[in-house]
Parts: C-alpha cells; sequence; structure tokens
C-alpha cells in the first residue's frame, strides 16, 4: 500500500510513505513503513503520523509502552505515544550521516509489548543545497612547456560537493579563455573529469606566469560556488610526456593491515632524456577518505597503507594517480583498491524487549524476549547462528532476518525451579569463529498450585492424665512447595466428636504453629485414647487444603488407691471370720479382695500384713491376699485376734488400702459372743433417759388428771413388767436336738437355715418362721449393742454393694427363738426391721460352724 500526504514543520514538504504488514509467528507483529523528509530540519518537527500509517490506536502505543529501538548511538527520532507521532528528535545532517552514498535513510524498529509487536521504520533524508563546493586546495601550479601542443591537456581537481544530486556541481567555469578552454567529460567508471585544454600556443617570452580562476557551479537554490587558482609557469621545450603502463590498476588488501603494507606500485615511462625523463608520483584527485588510507612514494610509484582498513566501513577505494615530469608534462591513470574482509567483528546481540518475570502457568511458546543480532563482517563472517542452553523449558525461534523469540517450550513450575539465566550464545561461521553471548535473568512468578503436605502420614502423640489445660501436647507440622502467601500454612481442627463430645473440648490447634493444646485435663479412667483430623491450609486463592489424622494416647497416672472389696468394711459393725482351734498351718482364714481402677503397674497390688494381735499366728499373701495360719492353734491364742492388712500398689508413689479383719478363734458360738459382744453405757443411758421421760410424764398427767389415775397406774405396772422381762441379762441357754449332730466334723448344724422372728414390746406375742436354707458363714455384730444381729443377703453380689446399711438395734438382750429347736453355738444373723403396729420383723440365718 502507498499513502502519501503533506506535513508542515516550519517548511512544507512531500511524505512518501510505504507500509507493509505481515504476521510472523509467536505473536511478534512485523510491519514497514517508510518516510521521507529533509535534512536539517529543526528538534520537534513532524515526520509522520505513525499511529495511523501503523493502523494502531493511541491507547495500543501508551498501553503496549512503544519505544523506538535502534542499532546506533545517536537517536535521531523520537516517539510521541500520546499523539501517536514520529518528531524529529536533533537535527539530521545527510552529509555526516551518509558518507559515501547517495542514498540515505535511518532505519529502526518500533517496539510495542504485551503482546511483543515490532514494526521497521525507514526515514529517507533527502538532501537540501547547504554545502559550498570546495577544492582541496586553494591554489594549484602547472609548468607548461612552451613546446606545448594545441590541444594538449591538463588534468584539474575536482570540487568536493557534499551534496547530491542537482545540489551538487553542475558545472565548472575557466576564466580567462586567452589560451585554455574547460573541458568536462565523463569516464566509463562514471565519473567526471574536469581537463583543461591548451587553445593556442605558448610563449614564454611574452607570458611566463599565467594566472587562471577555475570556479565549481552549483545546481541547488539558491546557487552556490567554490573558486581554485591555477598558476601556470611556462617552460622550455618538453615534448615528451609520461606514459602510464596501464590506464587502470587494480589490486587487493586486506582489512586491519598494518600500517606501511605495499598494496601497489604503478609505472611510468618518459621518453625524454636528463632532466626531463625524471618523473614523480602523486595521487591526485581521490576521495578524502581515501588520501587519509594510503600514500604513493613519489620516487618509485608504490602505494602502502598508512590508516586503518576496515571493510565495514569502505569495501572499495579508488585512487586517481598523476606522473609528470620535470619538463611539466604529465599522465594520468586509476588505482581501484579492493578490501577484503577478515572476521574481526563479533556478532552483536541487542535485547529489544523482554520479560523479567513469567507465571509459572503461563503457555507453551509464550514470547518470553526478542532479540536482534547483527554482525558487521560480509558473507561467511556474517552468518549468525544463535542457541540457548539445553535441559531449560525454552526454545529460541528465528521470527524474520537476524531477529530472535525466546518462547516457553515446555510448562513452568516454580516449585522445580525459581529463576532461570538464559545464555544466548550467537557465532558467525568466520575462520576462526567469533562468538558472543548475553545472559537473561528470568524469575517465574508463583501460582498456588501446591497443597500443604504434612510431614507424617499419620501422628501419634501421648499425654499423662490429670494435665494441665492449655498444656502443649505436640506440634504437627506442614509444608508448603509455593512461595509467599501460598506457601503459608494455617491449621484448622475439623469438627468431630468422642463419645459424643466435640473434639474441640478436648484438644485446640494454634493456627499459626499447630501447635496440639489439651483444652481439659484427661482422666485415663475415663477415655483411654481418641482420634481427630487436622487440616492444613495454605493463603493462596483459592486456598488449598490436606488433612492428616491424629491419635492422642492418655497415659495413666497413678491417682487411684486400690479398693478393698472384700472384707466390707461398714460403719460400726464388726465382721468377724472364725477360725477353729484345730485348725492345721496353712488354713485359710479368709481372702481380702481389693481392686484399682489403675491401669499397668499402677493396678499391680500386693498385700502386707501390717498389724496384728498375733503376728506369728497369721501371714497374707504377697501377691493373692489370702490369709493363712502359719502355726498350729492353741488353747493359749486370744478368741479375738485383729489384723491390719495393707495393701498397695506398684505405681510411682504407690498408694495404699488398710482393712481390718477380725478373726475369731473358737470351736463355739457363745464363745464368739462373749467376745465380741460389747455393750456401751451410751444404750442403757438412753434406754434409761427414755424410760424416765414417760415416767416424768405419768406423774405430771397423774396431777393434772386425777380421774384416770387408776387407769394410768396400772399401764404404767404393766409397762414396767414388759420392760423387766426386755432388759433381763440372763443368758441363753443353747439347746441341742438329740437328732442334729455334727456329722460333718465343722458343726452341729448340717446344714443353714433362715428364719422370721416378729416381736412386740409384748414377748408374749412374739413369732418365729423358718425359711429357706442359706449359704453365709459370716457373723455380724452391732457392738454398741448386745444381742444386735444384722444380716446380709445371701443373694446379693459383695462386689455390687461394698457397704451394706445397719439396720435398726434390737431393745433386748435375749434371743428367745433359738430355744425353739436351734443350737446356739452355731453362727447367726439376723435383720431387725421395724413394721407397722409396733411389730419388728426379724430376717436370720443359721448357719453351721465352720
Amino acid at each position: 500500500y502507498y499513502f502519501s500526504s503533506n506535513c508542515k514543520s516550519g517548511r512544507t514538504m512531500n511524505l512518501q510513505v510505504l507500509l507493509f504488514i505481515c504476521l510472523l509467528s509467536v505473536y511478534s507483529v512485523c510491519g514497514q513503513v517508510s518516510y521521507s523528509i529533509p535534512e536539517e530540519m529543526s528538534k520537534g518537527s513532524l515526520v509522520g503520523n505513525i499511529a495511523q500509517d501503523l493502523g494502531l490506536e493511541i491507547k495500543r502505543l501508551i498501553s503496549g509502552k512503544a519505544k523506538i529501538y535502534t542499532r546506533s548511538s545517536d537517536e535521531y527520532m523520537e516517539l510521541n505515544r500520546e499523539r501517536g507521532v514520529l518528531l524529529v528528535k536533533q537535527r539530521i545532517d545527510r552529509e555526516a550521516l551518509c558518507t559515501e552514498t547517495a542514498l540515505c535513510a535511518l532505519h529502526f524498529q518500533i517496539i510495542l509489548e504485551s503482546p511483543i509487536e515490532f514494526y521497521t521504520v525507514t526515514v529517507q533524508i533527502t538532501d537540501i543545497n547547504d554545502n559550498v563546493p570546495t577544492f582541496e586546495k586553494n591554489e594549484i601550479h602547472f609548468k607548461i612547456s612552451e613546446s606545448a601542443n594545441v590541444g594538449a591537456k591538463f588534468e584539474l581537481e575536482l570540487a568536493d560537493d557534499q551534496d547530491i544530486g542537482k545540489n551538487g556541481v553542475q558545472h565548472y567555469e575557466l576564466k580567462p579563455t586567452d589560451n585554455f578552454a574547460l573541458k568536462l567529460h565523463n569516464s566509463a567508471d562514471g565519473n567526471t573529469n574536469v581537463e583543461m585544454v591548451l587553445q593556442k600556443p605558448l610563449d614564454r617570452e611574452k607570458q611566463e606566469q599565467i594566472s587562471l580562476v577555475l570556479t565549481a557551479v552549483d545546481g541547488g537554490e539558491p546557487q552556490m560556488s567554490g573558486t581554485m587558482m591555477i598558476a601556470i609557469t611556462v617552460l622550455d621545450a618538453n615534448d615528451n610526456a609520461p606514459v602510464f603502463t596501464q590506464q587502470t590498476y587494480k589490486a587487493t588488501v586486506t582489512e586491519n593491515s598494518p600500517k606501511g603494507t605495499i598494496v601497489a606500485t604503478v609505472t611510468a615511462s618518459d621518453a625524454d632524456h636528463g632532466s626531463n625523463s625524471k618523473i614523480t608520483y602523486s595521487i591526485n584527485n581521490a576521495v578524502k577518505n581515501a588520501k587519509n588510507m594510503f600514500e604513493i612514494n613519489k620516487e618509485n610509484g608504490q602505494i602502502s597503507v598508512i590508516g586503518n582498513i576496515d571493510f565495514e566501513k569502505s569495501i572499495q577505494f579508488q585512487l586517481n594517480l598523476r606522473a609528470f615530469d620535470e619538463g611539466g608534462l604529465t599522465d594520468s591513470c586509476k588505482l581501484i583498491i579492493e578490501v577484503q574482509d577478515v572476521n574481526d567483528n563479533t556478532p552483536e546481540i541487542n535485547i529489544m524487549s523482554k520479560s523479567t518475570v513469567i507465571s509459572e502457568d503461563a503457555k507453551i511458546n509464550t514470547v518470553v524476549t526478542v532479540i536482534n543480532v547483527e554482525d558487521l563482517d560480509s558473507g561467511e563472517n556474517g552468518n549468525v547462528r544463535c542457541f540457548i542452553s539445553e535441559n531449560i523449558p525454552f526454545v529460541l525461534k528465528t521470527t524474520s532476518n537476524n531477529f530472535y523469540s525466546l518462547v516457553t517450550d515446555s510448562e513452568l513450575d516454580r516449585e522445580l525451579s525459581s529463576e532461570y539465566n538464559i545464555t544466548v550464545t550467537c557465532s558467525d561461521e568466520g575462520v576462526p569463529s567469533l562468538s558472543s553471548s548475553v545472559t537473561l535473568t528470568l524469575q517465574i512468578s508463583d501460582v498456588n498450585d501446591n497443597a500443604p503436605v504434612f510431614e507424617r502420614s499419620s501422628y501419634e502423640a501421648y499425654i499423662v492424665e490429670n494435665n494441665t489445660p492449655g498444656l502443649s501436647i505436640f506440634t504437627v507440622k506442614a509444608t508448603d512447595a509455593d512461595w509467599n502467601q501460598n506457601a503459608r500454612v494455617s491449621y484448622i481442627l475439623e469438627d468431630s466428636s468422642v463419645n459424643g463430645v466435640p473434639v474441640s473440648s478436648y484438644v485446640s490447634v494454634s493456627a499459626d504453629s499447630g501447635v496440639v493444646h489439651a483444652v481439659r485435663s484427661l482422666d485415663y479412667e475415663h477415655i483411654k485414647d481418641f482420634n481427630f483430623r487436622v487440616k492444613a491450609q495454605d493463603g493462596g486463592s483459592p486456598p488449598l487444603s490436606s488433612n492428616v489424622t491424629v491419635k492422642i494416647l492418655i497415659q495413666d497416672q497413678n491417682d487411684n488407691p486400690p479398693q478393698v472389696l472384700y472384707p466390707v468394711q461398714t460403719g460400726g459393725s464388726v465382721v468377724a471370720e472364725m477360725v477353729p482351734r484345730s485348725a492345721d498351718v496353712g488354713y485359710l482364714v479368709t481372702k481380702v479382695v481389693a481392686v484399682d481402677v489403675d491401669s499397668g503397674q499402677n493396678a499391680w497390688l500386693s498385700y502386707k500384713l501390717q498389724k496384728a494381735t498375733d503376728r506369728a499366728l497369721f501371714e497374707v499373701g504377697l501377691q493373692n491376699g489370702e490369709i493363712r495360719t502359719i502355726r498350729q492353734v492353741s488353747d493359749k491364742d486370744a478368741v479375738k485376734q485383729r489384723l491390719t492388712v495393707i495393701v498397695e500398689d506398684n505405681g510411682q508413689p504407690s498408694r495404699s488400702a488398710t482393712v481390718i479383719v477380725n478373726v475369731a478363734v473358737a470351736d463355739s458360738f457363745p464363745e464368739v459372743l462373749s467376745e465380741f459382744t460389747d455393750f456401751t453405757h451410751d444404750k442403757e443411758y438412753k434406754d434409761n433417759l427414755t424410760f424416765y421421760l414417760v415416767l416424768a410424764l405419768a406423774v405430771v398427767s397423774f396431777l393434772f388428771i386425777t380421774c384416770l389415775v387408776v387407769i394410768i397406774s396400772v399401764k404404767i405396772y404393766r409397762w414396767r413388767q414388759s420392760r423387766i422381762l426386755y432388759q433381763s441379762k440372763l443368758p441363753v441357754i443353747p439347746y441341742y436336738p438329740p437328732r442334729y449332730s455334727d456329722t460333718l466334723g465343722t458343726g452341729t448344724l448340717p446344714h443353714v437355715y433362715n428364719y422370721e422372728v416378729c416381736r412386740t414390746t409384748d414377748s408374749r406375742k412374739s413369732d418365729c418362721k423358718f425359711g429357706r436354707a442359706g449359704s453365709q458363714n459370716v457373723l455380724i455384730m452391732e457392738p454398741s449393742s448386745t444381742g444386735t444381729i444384722q444380716r446380709i443377703q445371701s443373694d446379693r453380689n459383695i462386689l455390687d454393694e461394698p457397704d451394706s446399711p445397719l439396720e435398726a438395734p434390737l431393745t433386748t438382750t435375749n434371743i428367745h427363738c433359738l430355744a425353739h429347736g436351734h443350737n446356739t453355738n452355731d453362727l447367726a444373723k439376723a435383720r431387725f426391721e421395724p413394721q407397722p403396729f409396733g411389730y419388728w420383723t426379724t430376717h436370720s440365718t443359721i448357719e453351721p460352724r465352720s
């Protein structure tokens, strides 16, 4: 497409725009646009509307951070992103910018980011007539023999005008024209030669010195000119001019050749003799930079190097050589020097646009960096190949000539590598090959793609019971491979229950540190272990989490003393075990049964005899608590034996409990009663007090109610009679029926009988019933009241009810129902219960002696 428009910036100029847009691979866009502006435009002058010419919007230039990229250090153009126009940044001198080429242009790229796009811009710099034609010398001298033939030619120096085209030198003028005329002709190589032609013979005698003025005029507006003086000395006759062996010489020189290197030798001959045949060589009409590179030996015509030959600046030099003799005759030739390139320039890598940070979830083929590579050498020396290091998820792709794009080649993972140092190396094909490299540092930004991971698949921790609330039990630890906020782990106790109770009432978890604390004091006897789950959650968005199972095992502590189950310790009753006097060594008296609710060694119990009436008679099994005789029981042993057994556990420190075992060493029941019956005076005091109160009440009633004296007297009399019988201390005479014999050798009764006794205050109305057989052999008596008997029910387990309640005591010292066919030497157990209408019910058990 071609566009043309006119723009003004202090002057009117023509603008030609050439725009060619093509899509490149990997999100990069390439386009080309050309402008043409005159040189010497003032700073800030408008070059063109780049946004419109490229079809871009202003906001795209701003968002893409459009900028100008050029390899040159001098920036002649600037981009106004807000207006979308190109402006002149500094004054442009075409002659300084382009010294040898007629076509002068600025080449640069406009780079946009997000996505990366770049456009090539060419600005042609047109010439204006701002330079005056100049001669290298202000004056030249010629020595011309007077015998010079008409038509003899004398080559003149060309004027140098740095302008081009019509602004360059257009014609020459020579004044005066009395003897010489000016002749211009074009050579085969396209150059213009200016010659001074002799029009009429010279006469030294008439005019020995001739002065001419050569004027060079350009065609610019306004027209400019330069002059040079020509001084001619007329000599005597010299009719042979020097002649070069060739009109055109060719030579080659390698760039970077050291100074003094001989490039070529030119030769001229003169047919004259003497001084007229002596030839002198010189360089004439050479380009300025060529004169600074080479020199000629005036004597032998050798051309040698005097400057630094750089192929990248000049690939060819042309020298116009002249040979003249002493007579002033001359000849000229041309020397063309070709410069051979050597591989002396390393590839130059330029970062046009780059990203320093890329997300780890970037898609494949995402453009990271665009680079441009230039090698000033030519041919194979300038062919460049670029590559990057291997085993990285990036690849270098060629997008256009000398342009490369660094793109992602596979998926990125910041957890594997958070940073890449990518070295781009570019080497040419010269011999030896030269290379250069640049290292790009690329940071991989994190994405929350990793869930926290616990150090263990499950946790198990121990805590001793009776802990202090708030005690730290242990710590769960989870790590997150992500970074920063995505790796910040918080710990959460998941909702669950332990035996119907929320787990949060047992433990808590610190959200930041993962420390598990006990919320309350734990009891091993209540709960031995429990499980719960802890969730670790990161701080990403959305957050990721994982959980782990934690098991808390509660360790037992010796916090419970042993509990004695048997013998039962009642509040005021005496439990007695009977041992016959005929008992042998090792006789089992009874067994102390105790338990400890603790576990392990804290529940291991040992039994020891702490106190005893006679330590030489009994021993206690250390492990089983069995009380046995350790010698033969004798008649000298006391009937009443009191043993104190201590039960200890194996905890640290140990806990203990004591139990008192009463042992009756006797063969008959009366012997036991006489030893263990211990009436207290308190009971008699209470009975007497009741009696006197009733008596006092009767006396008061007698004083106030005279009409009832007789009735009250009779009642009191009867009541006193009944009390006399009730409080009688006569011993119970045992009666042994003849049919009951001690067949088993352990007592008189082969079986145990239950009976019920119902009594009132009037003993004449008492009753006695026999019941079913029993199985108990324990005598329990109230020590505070003689004749009071208590029964432990035979069908009740001693482990279920360790403490039997005391029953109401009887108020008489005689058990009359024993006379109804039962032996008083047998053990008896009775429980008296009050009944309505003043009755008492007694439940008793008669057992044979053991």
